[in-house]
């Protein structure tokens, strides 16, 4: 199972691609899409649906993970991140994968245990998880890659769930 996390911004969106193949999981491909600030709103959504889209090209997804946007006292930060969101969505959409959305605390849950991890206690664990020499960095990767993981996770726990309820 392919999975493509993301952490959605305008100026800044992280992406991760984690594969789980015979219990194994593996990095295929994390980043970030970056829009320069002094550009017309309109176009930095433009690049960044652009940008989407040729990730999504590159693999064969079987799911989606986007970080669900979470109240945020900074209505103009918050408008963004949610513009940010839909041209994110609609690529992914447009290429009929399937779309989960998860809060942080779910992330943080999910990778840790524990819903009030930090920054580095996720990216340690992120870490592991992958078996990686290094933290993934920027912070906006990592988490993408945490979100993809967190869906790992959530499919896996639902598939466990679904068998036991045929048994």
């Amino acid at each position: 199972m392919i999975v493509l996390g993301i952490d959605p911004g305008l100026a800044l969106t992280g992406y991760g691609i984690v594969e789980e193949k015979a219990g194994r999981i593996s990095l295929l491909e994390v980043g970030c899409i970056r829009t320069l600030s002094a550009s017309p709103t309109a176009e930095r959504l433009q690049i960044l649906y652009s940008e989407c889209m040729a990730v999504v090209s590159r693999h064969k997804l079987a799911a989606g993970a986007v970080e669900k946007l979470f109240f945020n006292t900074n209505v103009t930060t918050a408008m963004a991140v949610a513009e940010a969101r839909g041209v994110i969505i609609l690529a992914l959409a447009n290429n009929h994968v399937p779309i989960t959305e998860y809060t942080p605390l779910q992330v943080k849950q999910a990778i840790t245990g524990f819903g009030r991890a930090d920054k580095g206690q996720m990216q340690r664990m992120v870490q592991s998880l992958l078996g990686l020499g290094e933290v993934i960095r920027p912070d906006d990767a990592a988490d993408a890659v945490a979100i993809a993981l967190c869906h790992l996770q959530s499919h896996r726990f639902s598939a466990a769930i679904h068998k036991g309820g045929r048994g």
